[in-house]
């Protein structure tokens, strides 16, 4: 049988075909446009990630024995908010994990409602990316449209309802909508009542794994697939992505080093740190994971090579870096402020160390440890609750430097364990829909059997104590320099 994973990303949604044994037939990639009409908003239209969703699907199944389509999954861009009226129709453009208006409702709720109560109602406090600030927005900014919402939708599950006609969600996007009882698996009626909401305007929760009904008759007609294909909820974009890693179980760890970076850590267990520093979730194999995010991870170093030193030649820049371990420059990451572990919309980035004999490789390795630094700092988070981390699967577009998984196993001193096909989200999405068609009997049971390991970069004693040094440093950074963060603007 055929199965489809959905990756419904901010910039492109990528479409995955893959057969039952793991093999990968064909993967087709359709853009849509993000429009900005103020600094600091970011909104797309629902109705465009449909269009090219449907476009894409049938680019990706024209050349297969389309009888043999079972189940379609997704992955999917987190937080977005997609309001619907009592005719199922959009009321306004989505509002997207990376729109920052909200900053007045996020002071509200972690301030006003306070951290704690939101600790003890959701397992997280509030960010301006989370769901729950945008829906306040909505209420205080736009009454009327506040008035008209029937629904309120996740932006994978628009996709999703538009196939089936069901109003889904999953439990692992749900997690960072901000008015989910993650622990508890359902939504939390305190948030739902701080926000003006009531559940029958919420969508339905699934688990990851679990079939939310079949493609509805005209879209069955409109692909050429059978109805008895199966519509799967599917997963946020990092637990989808863990899927497709194998990062399932207990004490598995995934570093992901995309436009922002994240360390995701499954365990069976519900748990959550004092501080909140991290984000606790609903995973989609049916338990938990603690995910720290930084804003800007491999964006860092495409900014420092395509802005700043003006070229494309990554791989030959990193070549002049040989001295792991002994640079005396530091960089703080934090090009768009920062999420994990500090919560902090003012943080910026901030070489500092440097001297005369300062060289452009010296800058150039500061970016890479700079990343990897702070990716420990979650990592630390995460040891201080108990949880015993010995190795990394590692993704992402920086995860093709030799030079940048060196560094992250050393860093971090965890064995980093590379695998042989790393397409994120969407594999995780056809894996999803092959569990819940059957083929696996567990999301466990199809990443042991799909994903392969095929290279390790094991941390060097020696190296390990020299970064140890260094991070005890970088960790120094930003608490001297938050309060110049706070003033410049």
């Amino acid at each position: 049988m055929l199965y489809v994973g959905v990756d419904l990303g901010t910039s492109a949604v990528k479409l995955l075909l893959m057969d039952g044994s793991g093999k990968i037939e064909k993967i087709v990639s359709r853009e849509y446009p993000i429009y900005f009409p103020h600094p600091g908003w970011s909104e797309q239209r629902p109705q465009d990630w449909y269009e090219q969703t449907m476009e894409g699907l049938k680019e990706l199944l024209a050349d297969c024995d389309r009888s043999q389509v079972a189940g379609i999954s997704f992955g999917g861009q987190m937080h977005g908010l997609v309001i619907l009226d009592k005719d199922d129709q959009v009321i306004r453009p989505a509002l997207l994990w990376n729109d920052g208006r909200t900053s007045e409702e996020c002071d509200y709720l972690n301030n006003v409602i306070g951290k704690e109560k939101l600790s003890e109602y959701t397992a997280n406090i509030s960010f301006t990316g989370f769901t729950a600030p945008k829906i306040l927005w909505v209420k205080n900014k736009e009454p009327e449209n506040f008035a008209r919402i029937a629904k309120i939708m996740l932006p994978k599950d628009y996709i999703a309802y538009r196939l089936s006609g069901v109003h889904c969600t999953d439990v692992s996007d749900a997690s960072g909508m901000l008015v989910f009882d993650v622990k508890n698996r359902c939504w939390s009626k305190e948030m739902l009542d701080i926000c003006g909401i009531r559940e029958d305007q919420m969508a339905k929760v699934y688990e990851s794994y679990e079939a939310v009904g079949n493609v509805l008759p005209e879209i069955a007609k409109e692909l050429d697939i059978p109805q008895s294909v199966k519509v799967v909820a599917g997963a946020g974009d990092n637990a989808a992505a863990a899927v497709g890693t194998g990062t399932v179980g207990d004490g598995m760890c995934n570093i992901s080093l995309g436009t922002s970076g994240t360390i995701f850590i499954s365990s069976e267990k519900f748990g959550v740190d004092k501080y909140n520093a991290l984000h606790a979730f609903a995973h989609a194999d049916g338990h938990y994971h603690l995910m720290g995010c930084m804003l800007s991870a491999a964006s860092c170093n495409k900014w420092w090579m395509d802005e700043i030193i003006g070229t494309k030649d990554y791989a030959g820049e990193q070549k002049a870096i040989e001295k792991l371990g002994e640079n005396h420059v530091y960089f703080l990451p934090y090009l768009m402020g920062e999420r994990s572990p500090h919560n902090n919309p003012n943080a910026r980035a901030t070489f500092i160390g440097m001297t005369m004999d300062t060289t452009r490789a010296d800058m150039t390795q500061a970016v890479l440890e700079g990343v990897a630094f702070a990716l420990r700092d979650s990592l630390e988070i995460a040891r201080a609750l108990g949880i015993h981390i010995e190795r990394t699967k590692i993704c992402g577009g920086g995860a093709k430097s030799p030079l940048w998984k060196k560094i992250i196993a050393n860093v971090l001193n965890l064995k980093v364990d590379v695998i042989e096909s790393e397409e994120g989200p969407a594999l995780g999405g056809a894996m999803l829909a092959a569990v819940a068609c059957g083929e696996y009997a567990s999301v466990e049971e199809a990443a042991a059997k799909l994903v392969k390991i095929v290279d390790t970069v094991d941390p060097d004693p020696e190296l390990v104590a020299k970064y140890e040094e260094r991070y005890e440093q970088f960790r120094q950074i930003y608490p001297a320099c938050k309060g110049i963060f706070d003033v410049i603007r």
